[in-house]
């Protein structure tokens, strides 16, 4: 339940105008209401997509008003303060305090979230959304430098199922995609970014963009803040060949002033007449964990310097901030600290800031990129056990994740926080941070698409890829000069690049089984049918299965957690007996099993990639959910092999 205090007065005769409509519509009637009222308060009732909302009822206990079809309502009220509460079936109750003038009225307009569970998985659509990273982080204040902004990017996509064929990708000349904060099960919800941040009082400074509070760099808004539907609706963006939300100005504060760093959101499909049609519920992870204190605050080692003048600041993150401005004056000869808000960016080149894509300015072009100098400048800080990958079977020392989490979020967000998590460190994958920040050249291959091997590694852009580690098969292996270790499956690499390697340059497996597309990351890759990697598998440092909230969308699209794995979450028949599905799985179910012998007998072999050359089950067929099969009952987790049901194959 939100509460608020409204005290912007607006006219009966203003609200008339705005209003507009024939006198035949709800709001000329809502209007004409407000008119005849001596005094009084009208305004819209819409969901949290923007849309409005027909029969919500506005009441201050005695006297009540009702919506119309256009969600405008008129409410006759004595001046003086009063409590209203807008409530609807299928939505969550809302209360505001408003002051009601003598004369006229004053407008309240509402944004409530639905509580109605998203469209049955039996349907005929399905919406798959994922955030970009995994995580974006958010600066606590915008007050003294700005790395990030609110800034959280979703992708998504809208599969049509066919009673026969092949199910269909739809865009956006065929269906709407559309945004709508919801409660997750502990009851927080996350539908508004005013009052939760500073960043408004600073974005013209920092981001040269003069926004009403609320409004994202990109012109998306949270939904209870949006000015009408199109400030929650995706855009079709032609290069990904998807649908997108870039810059949705989520924080990690809940409407009720609790931290969140995993809230909700509703993503709906609508036919182009306004039918819904599906919806996902997806996290958009957020974070501000991120925090210079701990090195930074007077006093400390990275604040301790005879001849500076160190913050006296009671704020401990603003006195940190001040700090590091003051050293860098102090040691680059600038005057950072009086030119305060700065953004850190506008010298030092970051492709997360470059939203239009058009490369460093000529001023950034004279300065190292921004993860050079943070990563490059802070490595022999951290050097050795808190800066190294964990061994095969290890497990993780917290050391080894202080490197990263001293900047990223960590202790209490947990970043990397999905199936790899439990015995992998982000440099497993990443390598040290000298590696992150360019200081070593990457070897050939090492670049995402080829073009910058032999440079050092451009940011955002030369990461790990999946195929780095999932490189081998039960019968296809990728063979290396200075390989790294196996993990304990015995397929996977328990590093992503060579034993040795200081680039940490990322592997090119030769089995391409578990590859991204040629020259794309996996968050910009796709598979099978053209759904996006992520679509099944989860966003980047969140891998299904994670954090209760990152499950939720997996749970709702297959039944369960974890990789969404189930032919019939796209296909309304089972698919072709065979072994044409995502990574060359066969379809699940008693289907296959009834069917699998004449696929067995054609090519015996066939089934060794996967369920092992002596046929008892690898990793690669483990049970993603427990399931009964042909009357046999085999739980989540379990390699399957022959002997389950026979004697050997």
């Amino acid at each position: 339940m939100r509460r608020g205090i409204i005290l912007a007065a607006v006219a009966a005769g203003a609200f008339a105008s705005a209003c507009g409509g024939g006198s035949g519509s709800d709001a000329a009637r809502a209007a004409d209401a407000a008119r005849s009222a001596a005094t009084g308060v009208t305004g819209t009732v819409r969901d949290t997509a923007g849309a409005p909302i027909a029969g919500a009822v506005v009441s201050d206990g005695q006297r009540s008003a009702t919506s119309g079809t256009d969600g405008a309502y008129a409410l006759a009220e004595r001046a003086g303060t009063v409590t209203l509460t807008a409530s609807r079936a299928g939505y969550a109750s809302a209360t505001q305090t408003v002051g009601v003038p003598k004369r006229g009225a004053v407008q309240l307009d509402w944004a409530l979230a639905p509580t109605a569970p998203p469209p049955p998985s039996g349907g005929a659509y399905r919406v798959f959304a994922n955030n970009d990273l995994g995580m974006h982080c958010v600066d606590r204040s915008f007050a003294v430098f700005s790395i990030l902004p609110p800034y959280n990017v979703v992708n998504a996509q809208v599969v049509a199922l066919q009673a026969s064929g092949k199910p269909v990708l739809l865009d956006a000349s065929q269906v709407d995609l559309r945004y709508a904060a919801i409660a997750d099960a502990t009851g927080s919800i996350n539908s508004t970014s005013k009052g939760k941040t500073d960043f408004w009082t600073y974005a013209a400074t920092l981001y040269g963009a003069a926004l009403p509070e609320g409004a994202g760099l990109m012109g998306l808004w949270m939904p209870a803040d949006a000015p009408d539907a199109s400030g929650t609706t995706l855009s079709w963006d032609a290069g990904l060949g998807l649908f997108h939300a870039p810059g949705i100005p989520i924080l990690p504060i809940d409407d009720a002033g609790r931290t969140n760093p995993y809230p909700l959101l509703r993503f709906s499909a609508y036919d182009k007449a306004g039918t819904a049609l599906a919806a996902t519920d997806v996290v958009l992870p957020v974070s501000d964990e991120t925090s210079c204190q701990n090195c930074h605050a007077t006093g400390k080692v990275a604040a301790a310097e005879p001849g500076i003048a160190w913050s006296a600041d009671p704020d401990l993150e603003a006195q940190a901030r001040q700090n590091v401005l003051a050293l860098h004056d102090a040691e680059h000869g600038t005057a950072l600290r009086q030119q305060a808000p700065v953004l850190c960016a506008s010298c030092h080149y970051s492709p997360a800031l470059d939203l239009a894509g058009t490369g460093p300015s000529p001023q950034q072009a004279l300065h190292p990129t921004m993860s050079s100098v943070m990563h490059g400048f802070h490595a022999d800080k951290v050097a050795g056990l808190w800066d190294a990958p964990v061994p095969v079977g290890g497990t993780i020392p917290p050391a080894a994740q202080q490197a990263c989490y001293q900047c990223h979020p960590g202790a209490q967000t947990q970043c990397l926080r999905g199936a790899m998590s439990s015995k992998l460190a982000c440099q497993n994958c990443h390598g040290d941070m000298a590696a992150v920040g360019g200081a070593v050249p990457l070897l050939a291959g090492g670049s995402v698409d080829g073009t910058g091997d032999g440079a050092p590694r451009r940011p955002w852009r030369d990461e790990p890829r999946c195929q780095s580690c999932h490189a081998n098969d039960a019968v296809s292996k990728t063979t290396l000069a200075s390989a790294p270790p196996l993990a304990d499956d015995g397929l996977r690499f328990n590093e992503a690049f060579r034993a040795g390697d200081p680039s940490a340059s990322p592997i090119l497996a030769s089995n391409r089984r578990f590859a991204e597309e040629p020259g794309k990351l996996y968050r910009h890759s796709k598979g099978h049918g053209g759904l996006a990697c992520e679509a099944c598998h989860g966003s980047t440092h969140a891998i299904w299965s994670g954090n209760a909230n990152d499950d939720v969308a997996a749970t709702q699209l297959q039944g369960h957690s974890g990789t969404v794995g189930e032919c019939s979450t796209c296909h309304l028949s089972p698919p072709t007996m065979g072994l044409g599905g995502p990574h060359g799985m066969h379809p699940v179910g008693d289907a296959w099993v009834r069917a699998h012998s004449a696929v067995a007998e054609a090519d015996l072999t066939a089934c060794q990639a996967c369920h092992g050359t002596d046929y008892r089950g690898t990793v690669l067929s483990r049970m993603f959910a427990t399931r009964t099969l042909m009357g046999r009952t085999l739980t989540a987790g379990t390699p399957v092999g022959c002997f389950h049901c026979h004697n050997g194959p």
